[in-house]
């Protein structure tokens, strides 16, 4: 994989040095020798790739997802030759979000797109990405409203010693980082960027009108098509790496749109035994495989709430690599509870790929809550809940001492009374 970094004049970040320092077999505990050519001699060893970083954990790649927090969750962001998947909530109403992020994140950066789906036409899902912003002036009144948010919740009451050390993580500006960008929800992505940037649309209506053979291989038509349309893009353009790019190089961002719904062909939500549920499955295996020899990312939104089948579930959530699940407080208990009311619904990071190993990694911040702004799209942890989850149990508790005072004063009175 080629490395990325900005290489400065006086400082290295420090996925350059480690890059540097395993190009070289250099440990860190040896010294170097003198830099031969100056500030540039160790930026000509890195290939640069706009819109990405190394991981400070394994070297790996990462692109940004588009929401700095999420990145934050998931090891610094996405790793290039991965698959994301996104499992949708109820109404499908937050999770287009978390997509549209990943599209205009890959603009914004100058990643080529390949936006794939069953339902609306890919030209059309571009003109709803949200608008990159380059005003950051209402960064003060994100942090007046997070400080005091904070400053209420800490005068009502103290959080439990073990959540204190959880970070706010917000979805909104992240600035000191550098890596990702911020955008703004109620705009639209301007029309010069989407046409300057280069992107490949799949739209299943438009490709599934010739016959197709699709008996040998066990696979939907529209996910054989799906298939050899990612594979020639990838071939064609050189992001495999066979077929070196001519110009600088870059990422694939791959985008495909609710997966496994019965407009792709497929019947494992109308079932609980559907005939044709290894198809999902066999699709994802070739997938991974696609990815993971070349320079791209994918995401992809399942609707697993309508899966019937919880060994479907299973087996899909294995052949992915990180799995984000998104649940919405609409039509729900939730929504009416006092403990979420400042949340519209909850993130569950159920998986983080554990890359060059056989298992995967379990996120140690389970506790996620998110909630729509006119703006933003946030992601919290949930302090409040914790806030008040112990103040109920304290309240509780000295009900609890109060009811075992008044039957200890009871119990002397009974006794005299007897004794009379």
């Amino acid at each position: 994989m080629a490395a990325a970094g900005t290489c400065g004049t006086g400082t290295r970040s420090t996925g350059s040095m480690v890059a540097a320092a395993s190009t070289n077999n250099v440990t860190s505990f040896q010294r170097r020798g003198p830099r031969a050519s100056g500030a540039d001699s160790g930026c000509s060893r890195l290939v640069s790739i706009a819109g990405t970083r190394r991981s400070v954990r394994n070297g790996q790649l990462l692109v940004s997802t588009g929401l700095p927090a999420l990145d934050q969750f998931l090891g610094g962001g996405l790793a290039v030759g991965t698959l994301l998947l996104i499992e949708e909530d109820k109404y499908n109403i937050y999770s287009p979000l978390l997509f549209n992020y990943f599209l205009a994140e890959g603009i914004a950066s100058g990643h080529a797109l390949l936006v794939a789906s069953a339902k609306e036409d890919p030209a059309d899902i571009l003109q709803k990405l949200p608008a990159p912003l380059i005003d950051h002036s209402y960064k003060k009144e994100c942090d007046e409203d997070i400080c005091g948010h904070k400053m209420e919740s800490d005068i009502k009451m103290k959080i439990a010693w073990r959540y204190q050390l959880f970070p706010k993580m917000e979805g909104g500006p992240v600035l000191s980082s550098g890596f990702g960008h911020d955008y703004d929800i109620s705009k639209r992505i301007p029309q010069e960027l989407i046409e300057t940037s280069k992107w490949h649309g799949f739209f299943l209506p438009e490709k599934i009108s010739s016959t197709f053979n699709v008996e040998s291989c066990s696979l939907t038509s529209g996910y054989m098509k799906l298939l050899q349309f990612i594979q020639n893009i990838i071939y064609e353009e050189g992001f495999d790496g066979s077929n070196p790019q001519k110009k600088q190089k870059n990422i694939l961002r791959i985008g495909i749109q609710n997966l496994g719904s019965p407009l792709w062909g497929d019947d494992i939500c109308c079932a609980e035994n559907c005939d044709a549920s290894h198809s999902v499955t066999k699709f994802l295996y070739i997938l991974r495989a696609l990815l993971r020899t070349s320079l791209s990312a994918c995401i992809i939104t399942v609707p697993t709430h309508l899966i019937q089948n919880k060994a479907v579930i299973a087996r899909v959530t294995n052949l992915s690599d990180t799995v984000v699940g998104l649940e919405s407080f609409i039509g729900s208990e939730k929504e009416t509870n006092p403990l979420y009311k400042d949340y519209h619904g909850l993130i569950h990071i159920r998986q983080i790929p554990r890359l060059n190993n056989l298992i995967y990694d379990i996120s140690d911040v389970k506790d996620l809550a998110f909630k729509l702004k006119k703006k933003l799209f946030t992601i919290e942890v949930r302090e409040n809940f914790y806030a008040a989850s112990s103040s109920s149990r304290s309240s509780l508790q000295e009900c609890w001492k109060f009811l075992i005072w008044g039957y200890s004063l009871q119990k002397p009175l009974k006794a005299k009374k007897r004794r009379v």
